[in-house]
């Protein structure tokens, strides 16, 4: 076998162990690959923040964004943040495929948007489509759902993707 070949076969072992651990290792099934979305990737110098948008205006030639902050938990961290907050009983599974949001303070944090800033909005289900930030500022959030926002130098949001929650 060659060395590229036991690369890939190490990093799928990582990944498969990686899902258990994250499922609590109790035997829950860990989450299938295909529905597994991450936030975008954040370069050196730049955050990925989970949360919802209040209010995006544009302001003096720019956007302003009000956002309120939130964590999206899966595996052990939703099972024992849902139970704590008395949303499941203990051994109950986590509704919304696992998923489990905790937002503590609702505290509006603002945020300068990049005019050319890349927005992904769903649509009729699971599809994605890219619009402005000038789209998204007319056809509002969307009710419920979070966005993943990556933050540069300045605080200055460099894209928006939304996030699926069933």
């Amino acid at each position: 076998m060659s060395r590229f070949r036991l690369f890939l076969a190490g990093v799928a072992v990582f990944l498969v162990s990686v899902a258990i651990a994250c499922a609590g290792g109790s035997g829950q099934e860990a989450p299938q690959p295909a529905l597994v979305r991450l936030p975008p990737g954040a370069r050196a110098g730049q955050w990925v923040l989970f949360g919802h948008i209040r209010s995006l205006e544009r302001k003096s030639g720019r956007f302003e964004m009000r956002f309120d902050p939130a964590w999206l938990l899966n595996g052990v961290a939703a099972q024992r943040a849902a139970v704590e907050d008395k949303a499941i009983s203990p051994g109950d599974p986590v509704p919304n495929d696992g998923q489990y949001t905790v937002d503590e303070g609702h505290r509006l944090l603002t945020f300068v948007v990049a005019a050319k800033a890349p927005v992904t909005v769903l649509e009729g289900g699971l599809s994605r489509t890219r619009i402005t930030v000038s789209e998204l500022a007319l056809r509002g959030f969307g009710d419920g759902f979070g966005f993943w926002i990556r933050v540069g130098e300045k605080c200055l949001v460099l894209s928006l993707d939304q996030q699926y929650q069933p």
